[in-house]
């Protein structure tokens, strides 16, 4: 594995462009603003950025509802913007991918009006249409993620659209040929401007069951918040037949030079096995699930599953702790107290698998505060149970703490307010403090990349007591140990090898001591045997 490829090694950051700075004033971030902030992100020391949705959209659901995939909606700049920016990028010898949402359009696409507007034109077929049932109710029980029926009346065609998102989302039909070429050459558009890899949007949604059997009820306690959970999504999602397409996408990736790359997004509730079966043989370069980001506490089980699980696994996974569609992770997986949130930034940069931080991530940001009048998101005010759910971890980027935005706009206030608690947690407030979560991040970075067996080794899990994590990366003639204390308890960790071995790193006050390991609450130890 000494010529692994670069992104089966990398750090990938993700930006949400809308959050990330705004040049313009009008509230709202742009691709200007990204490209004004390179120099910060090839800081941190991460490999490439992935870009979340700037295509033109009405932006229903923030620009995953694309009405055209080959252009930059004029909210975030020009194609010319773009092309500055992705060579601004590699200028800094990183990478950049890019969001592709392709299991769905946004219903003011050319290609969607074209489809409801007859039976019988060229597009007819380019969506998923059904008949009423006889008492005028949808084809079948299929639900959708943000609520209500999967299926909306469309008075023209007259017959129901199928939706696995907002109303306003209708989903392609794979099984139409022609769409699979459409969205391929999608990709080669933006294969052939430069671009490094795609992010690919709920890959697994792409192809529903032909026959539109209903989904079998799901077995649970208690009653889900979300009724689309009481369904076993059987035939709707997962659907073999989609392998075929991303084995066709594949073809195309690999006819690129450069080491172009997919990375899937797989949304289901069989996550980890999901994650495997999408990057078997020649299919995704790696994909991720929502196995740690739908987690609610950070115990040593949670994280030894995912490597266990995966150690006989043929694909190469992809981990992440948060993102735009989660709560922010020291917020969701512990209690805010910024030495866990450093120890599980730690933990992801070692586990096995290729890993993604989300913008503030390495700030330590919690979740925000954003008043249920102010919510923007329709999937957080539609499930909304107290919590601003995907907004709280959409709000502005905190630069700086001089005024209210945080250095994000000169507009009075950001598409999303910013959360008065995140000021004191800025960049430029972290850059003065050496003890601050930024420079804990830069430096563990530095220190995964001096490290092989950390970025592509194997891993095996340890016995260790009550609330730690133990596990060895190994590569070659590398061998490492991971050490987390993972329940705000101190906790002694005994090895024979670590007589002779070399810390790369302790922190938090753990201390090496011939053949044990003294870790303090959330202390970690990276040592080489």
């Amino acid at each position: 594995m000494t010529d692994a490829p670069w992104w089966k090694t990398a750090v990938v950051y993700q930006i949400y462009p809308r959050s990330y700075l705004d040049t313009d004033g009008d509230g709202v971030g742009d691709l200007k603003g990204i490209a004004a902030r390179l120099d910060y992100v090839a800081g941190l020391g991460v490999d490439a950025i992935w870009l979340s949705p700037f295509f033109r959209s009405p932006m229903r659901d923030f620009g995953y509802d694309v009405s055209d995939y080959c252009d930059v909606d004029p909210l975030f700049g020009t194609l010319d913007d773009f092309d500055a920016l992705l060579s601004g990028v590699h200028a800094r010898g990183m990478k950049l991918i890019i969001d592709q949402v392709w299991s769905h359009t946004s219903d003011r696409h050319p290609w969607f009006l074209e489809s409801a507007s007859s039976h019988d034109n060229p597009k007819a077929d380019w969506y998923v249409w059904a008949d009423a049932r006889p008492d005028g109710t949808p084809p079948n029980n299929w639900l959708s993620t943000f609520g209500g029926p999967s299926w909306t009346w469309h008075p023209r065609r007259r017959q129901y659209y199928l939706h696995n998102f907002l109303t306003s989302q209708p989903d392609l039909n794979y099984w139409n040929p022609d769409v699979q070429s459409a969205i391929l050459d999608v990709a080669r558009f933006w294969l052939d401007r430069g671009v490094d890899g795609f992010r690919l949007d709920v890959i697994n949604l792409l192809i529903h069951d032909r026959e539109l059997r209903d989904n079998p009820v799901a077995r649970y306690n208690r009653t889900p918040a979300t009724a689309t959970e009481m369904q076993e999504h059987v035939f709707d999602r997962s659907r073999p037949e989609t392998l075929a397409f991303v084995e066709k996408l594949r073809t195309l990736m690999d006819s690129y030079d450069g080491d172009r790359m997919t990375v899937g997004e797989t949304f289901a509730a069989h996550a980890l096995e999901l994650q495997q079966e999408y990057t078997e043989g020649r299919r995704l370069h790696t994909a991720y699930s929502f196995y740690l980001l739908n987690a609610h506490a950070a115990t040593p089980e949670l994280f030894a599953h995912t490597l266990t699980s995966w150690a006989s696994a043929s694909g190469w996974p992809a981990w992440s702790l948060g993102n735009h569609d989660v709560a922010r992770f020291p917020s969701r997986l512990g209690s805010g107290d910024p030495r866990q949130a450093r120890m599980l930034l730690a933990l992801l940069l070692c586990l096995r698998g290729s890993a993604y931080l989300y913008q503030g991530d390495e700030l330590g940001l919690l979740q925000a505060h954003v008043p249920f009048e102010k919510l923007k998101d329709p999937f957080a005010i539609a499930s909304y149970t107290g919590d601003a759910f995907r907004d709280g971890a959409r709000t502005p980027m905190p630069w700086a703490s001089g005024d209210a935005t945080g250095g994000f706009t000169s507009a009075e206030e950001g598409w999303l307010p910013t959360d008065p608690a995140h000021l004191p947690l800025s960049v430029t407030a972290q850059e003065s403090d050496a003890e601050s979560t930024l420079h804990f991040t830069r430096a563990f970075l530095a220190l995964r990349r001096g490290s092989r067996a950390l970025k592509i080794g194997d891993a095996a899990v340890l016995e260790a007591s009550e609330g730690v994590l133990a596990f060895t990366r190994s590569c070659g003639g590398e061998r490492v140990l991971c050490l987390f204390e993972m329940a705000g308890k101190a906790a002694r960790f005994d090895h024979q090898d670590l007589h002779a071995g070399s810390p790369l790193g302790l922190f938090a006050g753990a201390v090496h001591n011939g053949d044990r390991v003294d870790l303090p609450p959330y202390g970690m130890a990276i040592v080489r045997l």
